[in-house]
C-alpha cells in the first residue's frame, strides 16, 4: 500500500517547513508529500526547492492561482495527482509525530476512512515550536486537548471501531483509500470560505456506505495556532451541507474528476528538479 500524504498550504512558510521536516522524520516514510497550495507567494516555492534537495521521499509542488479561499479545489488536485492508493489528508500547520504514517497505515482499513485528532497550541508555543523545540508531551505547557499528546495503539484499536459519528470531522488529519475518493468526487468546490467541505464529504461517504474510524491516541499532530475563522455567521457552505444530508447525495458535481486529465502524467518530483544544474 503506497501513502500519499497531501499538505494544503496558503502564505506560511515557516509552519509548513515545520511540516515537512515532520514528515521527513518519519519512522516510516510515505510514497511521496504532495504540497497543495491555494495560492502562496513565491516564497513557499522557494522553501521547497530549497527542502528538496535532500528530501528522503518523492515531492510535489501543487500551485493554483490565489482566488479567494478554494481548500476543496486544492485538496482535489492533490488527489487527482496522488500516486498512491492511500490518502492522508494533513494542513499545512499540523505538525506530526515520528510514527504519524506508521499509524494511519496501521488502521487503514477497506470500507472504511480514519478521523484523526490533534493537540491545540497557544501563541508562545507555536512561536518556539517553530524555533525548533520538540513537540509537548502530556505535560506540556500551552496546549489545549493534552490527550491526544499520547500514542495508546492499545486504547486507540478500542476507538477504532467502525460508525457513523458526524461530530468532529475535520480534513485537518483524516485518511482515506483514494479509490474511494474517486467514488465520492472528492471535495464539493461549490464550496469556498471557511469550513464545511470536510463534513459534506464525509457525509457523502456515509451515504455510500463507508464507515469512520475514529483515531485517537495514534497518529498524533500537534496544530500551530494562528486565529480562527470557525465562527462565521450564515456560512453559505452550510447550505450546502444540509441539501447533501437531506438528498443523501453520493456524488458532488464539481469535484476531483475535472483535474484526472491534468495529472495524467504524474506531477514532476521536486528533488529531480533541485538536481539539475543550475
Amino acid at each position: 500500500m503506497r501513502i500519499s500524504v497531501a499538505v494544503i498550504t496558503y502564505n506560511w512558510p515557516a509552519a509548513l517547513a515545520r511540516v515537512l521536516r515532520a514528515l521527513a522524520a518519519q519512522s516510516e516514510l510515505p510514497h511521496e508529500v504532495i504540497v497543495t497550495d491555494d495560492g502562496s507567494q513565491p516564497a513557499t516555492r522557494e522553501l521547497l526547492e530549497r527542502i528538496a534537495a535532500d528530501y528522503p521521499v518523492r515531492l510535489v509542488h501543487l500551485w493554483q492561482p490565489d482566488d479567494g479561499a478554494r481548500m476543496s479545489r486544492a485538496r482535489n488536485r492533490a488527489i487527482a495527482a496522488a500516486q498512491g492508493d492511500y490518502v492522508i489528508l494533513l494542513d499545512g500547520d499540523m505538525v506530526a509525530e515520528p510514527h504519524f504514517v506508521a499509524d494511519h497505515r496501521a488502521f487503514a482499513r477497506r470500507g472504511c476512512f480514519v478521523q484523526g485528532s490533534r493537540v491545540l497550541t497557544d501563541a508562545a508555543l507555536t512561536r518556539r515550536l517553530l524555533e525548533g523545540v520538540a513537540l509537548p508531551g502530556f505535560f506540556g505547557r500551552g496546549i489545549e486537548r493534552r490527550r491526544h499528546t499520547l500514542r495508546l495503539p492499545w486504547l486507540a484499536r478500542w476507538y477504532a471501531r467502525p460508525g457513523t459519528k458526524q461530530r468532529g470531522i475535520k480534513s485537518c488529519n483524516m485518511a482515506f483509500w483514494r479509490d474511494d475518493l474517486l467514488r465520492l468526487n472528492g471535495f464539493n468546490e461549490a464550496m469556498t470560505g471557511w469550513g464545511r467541505e470536510d463534513t459534506e464529504l464525509a457525509l457523502r461517504a456515509f451515504h455510500a456506505g463507508l464507515l469512520r474510524r475514529e483515531l485517537r491516541f495514534s497518529a498524533l499532530a500537534t496544530h500551530l495556532y494562528h486565529p480562527t475563522r470557525k465562527h462565521v455567521v450564515d456560512n453559505p457552505n452550510d447550505r450546502i451541507v444540509d441539501e447533501t444530508r437531506t438528498y443523501r447525495l453520493l456524488r458532488c458535481e464539481r469535484g476531483v474528476e475535472q483535474h484526472l486529465g491534468e495529472f495524467a502524467d504524474p506531477p514532476p518530483d521536486l528533488r529531480a528538479l533541485a538536481a539539475q544544474p543550475s
